[in-house]
């Protein structure tokens, strides 16, 4: 597989464990999603952790957890034509690459990133988190192998 080094934007398929499913008990994401890279960082031990935010279609009940991503944004990366959120109120956290890399559906199977999110868009959508994480409204799903 080809798994590319994780930088803040990079837009990937991963199997996506939302914080009700894990509070529920679960261990395993239900379903393989694209998530965006907001935070990658190398420890002392060489291991790279990183914290990626959720892209769902479902629309947010509160607007000021999401980011909607533009249709121009998502043609480009490849993504379907339905409208999409990025959620910025749950992340999860994993040692790169993980367990949960998934190919992306439809093309070369050995992929597994969809590309880019523009610098400015991402900017946005990191001041945006950090807002959220410095009230205290944004909450991460520690992931294990």
């Amino acid at each position: 597989m080809n798994i590319p080094r994780p930088e803040p934007g990079l837009v990937i398929r991963y199997s996506y464990l939302w914080l009700s499913e894990y509070q529920a008990g679960q261990e395993e994401g239900a379903k393989d999603r694209p998530c965006a890279v907001i935070l990658a960082l190398d420890d002392e031990d060489g291991e790279t952790r990183v914290l990626v935010l959720p892209i769902t279609h479902t629309s947010p009940a509160d607007p000021s957890t999401a980011v909607e991503i533009p249709p121009q944004t998502k043609q480009r990366l490849g993504l379907d034509f339905e409208r999409s959120w990025i959620v910025l109120s749950e992340a999860n956290e994993f040692f790169w690459p993980g367990a949960d890399l998934r190919p992306i559906p439809n093309a070369d199977p050995s992929t597994i990133a969809y590309g880019f999110l523009p610098p400015r868009f991402f900017n946005h959508v990191r001041e945006r988190f950090v807002a959220l994480v410095k009230s205290r409204k944004a909450n991460r799903v520690t992931r294990t192998e």
